[in-house]
């Protein structure tokens, strides 16, 4: 395994953790190191408990780890939720000072720094600076260069003013001037930087960013955790390529609005969660019935109903797949890392303009929140292809019309996919509708008109799955006994379990599926396995019930739904408890 450093805040919401960490996650990225980031949030904007971790290692890191090196506690309980994690010489930065602090106890094994964080902090400028104190001290403890802080403090303050950069750069500086004069200790860390170049953001802003790469020009959306995070990534930057965003009253007016433009020939998006997508459904097959290309984004979160709007699941798999009254085509993307929430979402558009059909681009909250490093060249925008699929033209219009010249919209082809005319198209007027249409779009009940328009609609998935490479990606020992398969947001941590699995000489063979509908075909990988086992965040094993209805044959279900996701080493003890029949370890 590479090594690695584990870093964490934690304390109320409302003491803000969260940008504390992107402080630090950033300040790491720019000294070339590799980041991978996981929170712990609670529902409210004030109280509750709250944490943002992050692991780094010079190494790819793709999981977060049960192992704290360095805990940052504003509160007593953030000792007591971390102490399963924390080892012999952690490191744990507190303000005895303060009167909720000034009782803790510091397990004999570990370090305790007790650092006047509030004090320091006013003498720079502010009580509100002391999180930035305790960065100064967790450099100092880490021996990383305060540079790197100092650059990431510019970035996060730098519109505030340089007296604000200023101030929290002396904040740092007299965080780690406080150890230095005070502990004389080794702590046994030091963070190596190098010269690399790194691009840290997370899945949300990977699919804004990929939204905007692939050509979309309208988003309406209507905020809700985990996805507002996709409008505001594309607030203030569609605009720059001539696109615009709507925040709608509400999931309703969303998915219309984004269906309005769809139709007037923008590429257009709407993102919501659990909650919105059981809003938007009987949009969602006004869409699909009026073969207009469109991307609805679903953020998933733990459900149903309110559920636990801040805490991992993957639970509306069936909705998607099933959802909307009647029989609606449609295709489900399921990006399995942070850079595939990128490069999905510039698929997703190009699938649903070349098949005239909605699509479901679902990510989950452990996607959309967490933050990992990449190489720049992994979004190369010069490399994305935008494909419009069957528009016609003054030229071409000619062809899509009846013996009176009016345009078919909705033409009965082979491979189920209609003309479409942008509107302006000289010779392109239609209309389409709702209620079932004949091929110019016009208001039917005629019964062999019926049957031909939904076998044309449903021959799109069909004609798709014959042209696109809907595959898995496959990792590990192609011809081990132990097959596991799984989706979303688990590949990472299930590639470093492997690593682990390694380690106690266990071959896996791993797929991870981007593609929930239509999706590869795992019969012979299934067939070969004398072990199949199916890793989701959820509780009755909603892709392993596709699993088994594809290849007719029972999988092992290995199930998570307690809001928390899957890390790599949890992953590799309760696959080992599996393959060794140890029923205890994987309850």
């Amino acid at each position: 395994m590479p090594a690695d450093f584990n870093w964490a805040i934690g304390g109320e919401a409302g003491d803000g953790i969260d940008s504390t960490g992107k402080i630090f996650a950033q300040a790491l990225s720019r000294a070339g190191r590799h980041v991978f980031t996981s929170k712990d949030f609670a529902s409210r904007i004030r109280g509750g408990y709250t944490a943002y971790k992050v692991r780094t290692s010079v190494s790819q890191v793709q999981s977060v780890v049960d192992r704290l090196d360095v805990l940052i506690a504003l509160t007593p309980r953030t000792i007591d939720e971390n102490l399963d994690e924390l080892h012999e010489d952690s490191v744990i930065i507190y303000d005895g000072d303060r009167t909720t602090m000034a009782d803790v106890e510091i397990p004999d094994e570990m370090i305790g720094l007790d650092v006047p964080l509030k004090s320091l902090a006013e003498d720079a400028g502010g009580a509100i600076m002391r999180n930035v104190v305790a960065l100064g001290v967790a450099c100092a403890v880490c021996e990383f260069p305060i540079e790197n802080l100092n650059s990431a403090l510019e970035k996060r303050f730098g519109d505030k003013g340089s007296a604000i950069v200023e101030n929290n750069m002396t904040a740092a500086r007299k965080g780690r001037e406080y150890v230095d004069a005070n502990y004389d200790e080794a702590f046994g860390y030091d963070l190596e930087c190098t010269d690399e170049n790194y691009v840290l953001l997370n899945g949300d802003e990977a699919i804004g960013m990929g939204a905007i790469a692939g050509g979309c020009r309208f988003y309406a959306g209507y905020p809700i955790t985990p996805a507002t995070n996709v409008m505001e990534y594309l607030t203030g930057r569609i605009e720059q390529y001539g696109g615009h965003v709507v925040q709608a009253e509400d999931e309703l007016s969303a998915i219309n609005m984004a269906l309005g433009a769809a139709r007037a020939g923008a590429r257009s998006m709407t993102a919501t969660s659990g909650p919105g997508i059981d809003l938007m459904t009987e949009t969602f097959g006004l869409v699909a019935t009026s073969e207009t290309p469109l991307v609805i984004c679903n953020v998933m979160r733990s459900g149903p109903s309110t559920g636990m709007p801040t805490k991992q699941e993957q639970g509306d798999l069936n909705a998607m797949l099933y959802g909307g009254h009647g029989e609606v085509p449609r295709f489900v993307l399921a990006p399995t890392t942070i850079a595939e929430c990128f490069h999905k979402t510039v698929e997703a558009f190009n699938l649903a303009e070349k098949y005239q059909i909605p699509v479901y681009l679902t990510a989950d909250l452990s996607l959309a929140v967490t933050e990992q490093t990449y190489p720049p060249e992994e979004f190369d925008m010069d490399a994305v292809e935008i494909e419009r699929g069957k528009v016609v033209d003054e030229e071409t219009v000619g062809e899509w019309q009846d013996e009176e010249g009016r345009f078919k919209p909705h033409a009965i082809t082979e491979d189920g996919i209609s003309p479409r005319a942008f509107p302006g198209t000289e010779g392109g007027v239609h209309m389409s509708t709702g209620l079932e249409h004949d091929e110019l779009g016009r208001r039917t009940e005629e019964t062999g008109m019926r049957v031909e328009q939904v076998d044309k609609r449903a021959r799109k998935v069909e004609t798709a799955k014959s042209r696109e490479p809907f595959d898995a990606r496959e990792f590990g020992d192609p011809d081990a006994d132990t097959l596991v398969v799984s989706w979303g947001s688990n590949e990472g941590a299930m590639r470093e379990a492997m690593e682990y699995l390694d380690e106690a000489d266990i071959d896996v063979r791993f797929l991870s599926v981007p593609y929930v509908y239509p999706r590869p075909d795992l019969t012979d990988a299934v067939d070969a396995a004398e072990e199949v086992i199916v890793v989701e965040c959820n509780a009755t094993g909603q892709f392993a019930d596709l699993v088994e209805h594809d290849v007719l044959e029972r999988v092992t279900r290995l199930n998570k739904y307690d809001g928390v996701r899957f890390k790599a080493d949890e992953l590799a003890e309760r696959i080992g408890a599996i393959l060794t029949d140890d029923t205890e370890a994987t309850a």
